[in-house]
């Protein structure tokens, strides 16, 4: 039904779901890794990326546990509402048990009833944005800051990405190099100057046309649900792969034929907020979980998903990053430009003299985040759309199909024409809204789900997605995990004046 922002959409395997976590996840942080890796030394990085990703990964189970509660409370709401219509046309003693006894309530269903025995209430049958959630178990003002912390945080992201794609594709399209004391080396070059040589069209207008481009392309996507996507995350892994694989084969060709040139700190305590920074964006999915986790058919063994793919991807950026600081005597803040072509006409350092890899490489960011925009507008749009949500009435259709897709989409586009340098809203995206969504967020949200379950339907009915983590002292520390970054994030930008 139009308007139905619980509505999920055709399910999908837990293979199918374990990739679209895998693209969420692994975007342009982790391309920022290794960098971050150099900067703050590999014993110190390694072991702060273990807690990161750890830390990330368990309150991942908290999101999970807070969307189970919230579909069993608004399953229990609307046994509720059924029984009381029809309450006049029972008997008290007849009455349905909502509270406290579910495996013994009664759905009624015009003139039949039927027996519900130990009803699956925590069954994540239904969509429940966090915007939901939020709503369901914060108060007003709660849920004022979440919506502040979330659509900042989405609109950020969305920015970068509308403008990430569009100037790493000029990047790579436009060949003027400009020219320095008649050599044919590359200098600073700014969105005035030429993109060709030969063709007075300046890089600026040049980006404008990939960021049209690129809504063009990418933004049909939002009109939809987050399954549509799934033949182009797939295709996108597959690409993700191979470009992860070639990085890390051509970094370990260098070092094995002793060409390695860097010589990492191991301990480096001035990178460590910027280290913190990249690993936000190195692990987020969290504001993402219910339009991923959802459609899964078998949600048996969300927990073992989860833990499977966090292992995998936390892997791959130690695998990835200890391969490159070591191969590389500078590592840039995009690891794929260590890999970009010579364009001064020197091969002796060449990491590879094949030009197809070379700009596969460069093209790579395009890949992460072309196919992390849908999924991102997606969500954005959900949970603008649960700002006025109301279970009693539906959005009509030109509202809920075009208005709010429209709403997600224009803004991050218009951003994007109207700037590439995004460099302080990173900041503010990926370090405080950041860091309230993929922290504070999630421990709020299941400490008062686990309060208002237990009131709810005290110990008759077991919350079968409960988080592995139980104990209350888990959300204390998380929380004071959170205060620690945010401090570190502060002295970062004050110590580098950003």
């Amino acid at each position: 039904m139009a308007g139905d922002i619980t509505e999920v959409g055709a399910s999908y395997s837990s293979s199918v779901g374990l990739v679209f976590i895998f693209n969420l996840i692994v975007g342009t942080g982790a391309l920022t890794m290794p960098s971050a890796f150099h900067n703050a030394g590999w014993l110190l990085s390694l072991i702060l990326v273990l807690v990161l990703g750890f830390t990330s990964f368990l309150t991942v189970t908290f999101v999970i546990e807070s969307m189970a509660a919230a579909n069993a409370i608004l399953k229990a709401r609307r046994i509720q509402r059924r029984t009381s219509d029809d309450s006049s046309e029972e008997d008290n003693d007849e009455r349905p048990l909502l509270y406290g006894s579910v495996q013994y309530t009664r759905s009624y269903h015009g003139n039949h009833s039927t027996d519900i025995h130990k009803m699956d209430l925590f069954d994540i049958s239904e969509r429940v944005e966090m915007g939901q959630m939020a709503a369901l178990f914060f108060n007003k003002i709660g849920l004022n800051l979440f919506y502040l912390c979330i659509i900042i945080y989405l609109y950020g992201d969305l920015a970068i990405y509308a403008a990430a794609v569009p100037k790493s594709v000029m990047d790579a399209a436009c060949t003027y190099t400009g020219v320095v004391n008649g050599t044919g080396c590359n200098v600073s070059l700014t969105m005035d100057d030429p993109c060709w040589p030969s063709v007075q069209i300046d890089r600026g207008n040049i980006y404008r046309v990939f960021v049209a481009a690129f809504c063009l392309l990418v933004g049909p996507f939002v009109f939809s649900n987050v399954q549509k996507t799934k033949y182009l995350q797939i295709f996108t892994t597959v690409m993700r792969w191979a470009a992860f694989i070639i990085m890390i084969v051509l970094a370990v060709i260098r070092l094995a034929k002793g060409k390695g040139q860097g010589h990492p700190p191991i301990v480096d305590f001035g990178g460590v907020p910027n280290l913190f920074g990249v690993c936000v964006y190195s692990f987020m999915c969290h504001h993402s979980l219910p339009s991923l986790v959802t459609p899964i058919a078998n949600k048996s063994k969300l927990t073992n998903l989860f833990l499977g793919d966090f292992l995998l991807i936390g892997g791959f950026y130690c695998l990835l990053s200890f391969t490159g600081i070591y191969a590389f005597k500078d590592v840039n803040d995009l690891y794929t430009l260590n890999f970009s072509p010579n364009k001064c006409g020197t091969s002796e350092d060449a990491i590879t003299n094949l030009v197809f890899i070379e700009y596969f490489l460069i093209l790579f960011p395009v890949f992460t985040l072309s196919t992390n925009f849908p999924i991102i507008a997606i969500t954005l749009r959900n949970n603008l759309k649960a700002i006025g949500y109301r279970e009693d009435r539906s959005y009509p259709f030109i509202v809920d199909r075009v208005v709010f897709p429209l709403l997600a989409l224009v803004p991050p586009i218009g951003i994007a024409l109207a700037t590439s340098d995004l460099g302080n809203l990173v900041g503010i995206t990926g370090s405080y809204a950041g860091a309230g969504i993929q922290y504070v967020i999630p421990a709020l949200l299941v400490f008062y789900a686990r309060k208002d379950t237990h009131n709810l339907f005290s110990h008759s009915i077991r919350n079968k997605h409960r988080s592995l983590f139980k104990h209350n002292i888990w959300i204390l520390l998380v929380i004071a995990w959170a205060a620690v970054a945010i401090i570190l994030v502060t002295v970062n930008h004050i110590m580098t004046g950003k």
